[in-house]
């Protein structure tokens, strides 16, 4: 009897090792795997125009093995469904509201060539399947994205819509589509499906600060979705999908300036803090995230200048400006930072621009984190711009024809890039642009004219390559691709074509047809010249992945101006105009007609008589007005001639109703 609870504590144990033994191998399998990760990093930026630009980057990562299947932790479930069901080898989608300014928040940095996109929504997609079954991916992915993201990305659906660019377009790829809707409006219906997206949503850490009436108040907004999947580890059998977001802003900050500086010659920049940016603090770092970073990023051009006041010795003392400025009598920082990175230049000449790093929770403030920047001193600089600027318009009058002209300009302080006199002979610099033309638009590519510095080439000296599809009615958009070969030393570059205006049928104008039709922004590419920054520490995708991409090797793009052309409209009240009068005639004839059909003129007279007859007060009326009695004759003829213009009348009605129907018809 003794042995009895032994026996079954011995069971008992063997049981528990049985259930836990596979729960114990899964679990050391699953460690020798790559986990799921999400990061979040924000980087903050003064710009010359008095103005800041706020990048939000979030991004997760998911390992593609047979251990997590379709289960995921951090990774957002439904875009893991998409990739698998449209094998999606990289996909974009962005919603941008404004338009980037080139020339004041620069263009020739990593941030605004990946994230400066045109207003309304652009979409490009890579697909995994064969080319026959690239369409229809295409168009089962924009109905998936516009139910998700609430927009009307289905419009894209249809092939006079988008385009499968060959050449001037990067990514290159055969199973590539490009779409754009530029008018689409951007709200807040569009973030939040955006914020869902993110494991902590906007409930805690940098996400935190994504407060609506800050955000949609900047001059420029821009929410952007990439999707990509990439090996990271060369040893790994299938690669990992890589779901990156971003969220460009650029606010105006709402500083209090002082006395002193509403007197002084140039205007103190306003000074600014997060919680005045976007009315919130960053409580706390996301518990999910690996790394919680906010950056603070001071241009080349703002380093040179405070080196340059420093020479003068105008506003600054030796002693207290130091290599990293954390110290300086122009402006001051709130929290110093925990990483100073320096960009590494080949030149020597050239000021680097420096980033400041600070981790989230192990800051002085862990629970609460507000950065600051104030300005003591009045300090002038500028961004670096593109080595050409790109812009758009039409020429010529009316609505039967046009000429689109893209002009191309240098942004140098020398009205041309930076070459020496014996390199520019031999220096080319190329140019791809691209450009998508809705289908009644009927560009004549024949008609292609180049200027080089306003003298007119021709078109084999200056176009490398080209490539184009022209546009079939009702069917396909326009698309033209081309590699222009330009001198180095250029100052100025355009390229005009000429077009027809067509018609299109009632049915295909949008409710607001006098307002004109768009044409998508035209996308210019600068191949041999890269947007990237290089730091003097390794920074690692493992590390930091928002300075890692500035390292990758991105050509800079530059998006043009959209295009609005006025179209020759119908009255489009003429279908109510043509019913109404339709109308009111047949009422006039078929009511003359019954008028006359059903009058008893006779019996009416017998009636009026029989009524007159009856009391003596109409006897006595009748017999005072027989002696202003008209004789039976001329009454005779009087109800003749009613008669005949009677009948003239309805034949008049009668034949206007059978002209107006033959004209009508």
């Amino acid at each position: 009897m003794e042995l009895l609870p032994s026996a079954s504590l011995f069971m008992l144990l063997l049981l528990s090792l049985l259930i836990f033994l596979p729960l114990i191998s899964i679990g050391s399998v699953l460690d020798g795997q790559v986990e799921e990760k999400f990061t979040e990093e924000l980087l903050l930026k003064p710009l010359p125009d008095r103005k800041v630009l706020a990048h939000f980057h979030f991004e997760s990562t998911a390992p593609r093995t047979q251990y997590y299947g379709r289960h995921h932790h951090l990774f957002p479930k439904a875009i893991a469904q998409l990739v698998q069901k449209f094998s999606i080898r990289e996909m974009e989608l962005s919603f941008t509201q404004g338009r980037w300014e080139y020339e004041s928040w620069g263009g020739y940095d990593p941030i605004s060539s990946s994230s400066a996109k045109p207003p309304g929504v652009e979409l490009w997609a890579v697909f995994d399947v064969p080319v026959d079954q690239v369409d229809a991916s295409w168009k089962n992915l924009t109905h998936s994205l516009s139910g998700l993201f609430c927009a009307s990305i289905n419009f894209l659906e249809s092939s006079t819509t988008y385009s499968a660019p060959e050449l001037a377009f990067h990514p290159a790829s055969v199973n590539l589509r490009y779409g754009t809707l530029p008018r689409e409006a951007v709200c807040t219906e569009n973030l939040t499906p955006w914020l869902k997206l993110l494991p902590c949503r906007d409930k805690s850490g940098i996400s935190s600060l994504l407060d609506r009436p800050s955000i949609y108040r900047g001059f420029y907004h821009s929410q952007r979705l990439r999707l990509r999947r990439v090996k990271i580890r060369a040893d790994a059998p299938d690669s990992d999908t890589v779901l990156e977001q971003t969220l460009t802003v650029v606010l105006q900050p709402n500083g209090i300036r002082s006395k002193e500086s509403q007197s002084s010659k140039r205007k103190l920049h306003p000074t600014w803090s997060m919680s005045s940016l976007f009315g919130r603090k960053i409580e706390g770092r996301c518990a999910l995230a690996k790394s919680s970073n906010v950056y603070l990023q001071l241009e080349r051009d703002l380093v040179a200048e405070m080196k340059r006041l420093k020479e003068k010795r105008k506003f600054f003392d030796i002693s207290v400006l130091n290599e990293d400025l954390i110290e300086n009598p122009a402006f001051e920082i709130s929290i110093k930072p925990d990483l100073v990175l320096r960009e590494v230049l080949s030149s020597q000449n050239e000021s680097s621009s420096l980033t400041y790093e600070y981790s989230i929770g192990k800051s002085a403030s862990p629970n609460t984190f507000d950065l600051s920047f104030t300005w003591k001193s009045p300090v002038a600089w500028s961004c670096r711009k593109p080595p050409l600027r790109a812009s758009r318009f039409l020429m010529g009058s009316g609505n039967e024809r046009g000429t689109i002209a893209i002009s191309l300009r240098s942004m140098g302080p020398d009205e041309g890039l930076n070459v020496s006199d014996m390199d520019k002979e031999r220096c080319v610099l190329p140019v791809n642009i691209f450009q998508v033309v809705p289908w009644y638009i009927k560009v004549y590519f024949h008609t292609l004219k180049v200027f080089i510095d306003e003298k007119p080439m021709s078109v084999l000296d200056a176009v490398e390559k080209i490539h184009i599809s022209p546009s079939e009615d009702k069917v396909s958009p326009g698309v033209m691709e081309m590699v222009l070969k330009l001198p180095c030393g250029v100052k100025s570059a355009t390229i005009t074509l000429e077009f027809d205006k067509g018609f299109l049928h009632i049915d295909e104008y949008p409710p607001d047809a006098n307002q004109g039709f768009d044409i998508p922004s035209a996308i210019i590419t600068f191949p041999n010249i890269e947007a990237s920054i290089y730091f003097d520490q390794e920074i690692t995708l493992k590390d930091l992945p928002l300075l890692s991409s500035f390292q990758e090797k991105n050509p800079i793009r530059y998006y043009t101006e959209v295009l609005l052309v006025p179209l020759t409209t119908p009255d489009f009240s003429m279908p109510y105009n043509v019913i109404t009068i339709t109308c009111t005639v047949f009422a006039l004839y078929f009511g003359s007609l019954l008028n006359v059909l059903r009058r008893r003129v006779s019996e009416e007279e017998r009636l009026h008589n029989a009524k007159g007859k009856s009391g003596p007060l109409s006897r006595l009326i009748a017999k005072l007005r027989r002696s202003k009695e008209i004789q039976p004759q001329s009454t005779t003829t009087s109800s003749s001639l009613f008669s005949s213009k009677l009948i003239l009348k309805i034949i008049m009605v009668a034949a206007i109703a059978i002209c107006w129907q033959y004209l009508s018809g």
